[in-house]
């Protein structure tokens, strides 16, 4: 059987495919869309990461595919709907980014509070403008988590041990799930209205998608700081600029974008107060290796072994 992995992958996962006998396997490294179409016809499985959109046009051409492996966690960029209905089980990693993402929030909320990049850049720059950077404490200040899962709580451990306030909106997560770490839940628009930095860790869904809006942020207290490392759609870029703009939140920290790369025209690119990094919550190569081997070896224990790990569309399994 016959893997194609049109991303780049970490090469221990390469390595464990180089072991297993009875698979072949293409990775060319960062594969054009139309290289994988024309390829797609071949593969058994997929092993792709965040850049490869798996979507009904690329479905058409997978006619042999059997299995999808994320090296990841979200799986946005593959049509689930379509991958059940095919039974093509669709399977993620989602251990391997939980730990580096969360710390990669707290260094945003960290270099938010603190003006970090600015103060570089000035210091670059020749300047020596210390009023100018005045920060304030995360010590004290009440952190609010949109999402408790995985990333959710890891970065709720970390805030307590800066001594923060933890609150979380999670209708998913059992209440003594959240006391066991010290977080309390509450409704959506008592967190709003009681954080001093809000971050963001939800999936995309049509309750979520802009939940960042003009008429919650009007909800929020004044001087809020928002934290997404999450995805990009959760925000509406336009509205976040105003309050920005307004001074109704006092920062906002960005790590993912609705597109991506974002266009030069992006409301909230090159706006005071705003943090902005490309997409790094997973990048280390310690995670990167994670992710891969997880990924990697769920695909061969599907093809080979009819194991399934990690699956997020369980109920393509009722047709393979």
């Amino acid at each position: 059987m016959h893997v194609i992995i049109p991303d780049n992958l970490h090469k221990a996962g390469l390595a464990l495919l180089d072991a297993a006998d009875g698979l072949t396997y293409d990775a060319p490294g960062s594969m054009p869309r139309e290289d994988l179409l024309a390829k797609a016809g071949e593969a058994d499985a997929l092993i792709i990461r965040s850049a490869s959109k798996i979507d009904a046009e690329m479905f058409d051409a997978l006619t042999k595919v059997k299995v999808i492996g994320r090296a990841g966690v979200g799986v946005d960029n593959v049509d689930l709907d379509i991958a059940t209905e095919r039974g093509v089980v669709v399977m993620n990693a989602p251990d391997g980014n939980t730990f580096v993402t969360a710390e990669h929030t707290m260094a945003m909320m960290l270099a938010l509070s603190r003006h970090v990049a600015p103060a570089y850049i000035s210091m670059q720059e020749g300047r020596w403008d210390r009023k100018t950077f005045m920060g304030i404490e995360l010590r004290g200040k009440t952190l609010g988590i949109f999402g408790l899962g995985r990333v959710g709580q890891a970065v709720a451990k970390r805030a307590l041990a800066f001594e923060m306030t933890v609150i979380a909106y999670d209708p998913y997560i059992p209440a003594d799930v959240a006391d066991s770490i010290g977080v309390s839940l509450v409704s959506m628009d008592e967190m709003f209205a009681q954080c001093d930095f809000l971050t963001l860790h939800a999936i995309i869904t049509d309750e979520t998608r802009e939940i960042i809006n003009t008429k919650t942020i009007a909800g929020m207290k004044d001087g809020v700081r928002i934290v997404n490392v999450a995805r990009g759609a959760l925000i509406n870029d336009a509205d976040l600029a105003e309050a920005i703009k307004s001074g109704k939140v006092a920062g906002a920290a960005v790590d993912v974008y609705a597109k991506e790369p974002p266009p030069e025209d992006h409301p909230l690119l090159g706006l005071d107060g705003v943090l902005h990094t490309p997409h790094l919550g997973a990048s280390t190569s310690d995670a990167q290796r994670e992710v891969a081997v997880q990924a990697t070896q769920s695909v061969i224990d599907a093809l080979l072994n009819g194991q399934y790990e990690n699956v997020v569309n369980p109920a393509a399994l009722q047709t393979t």
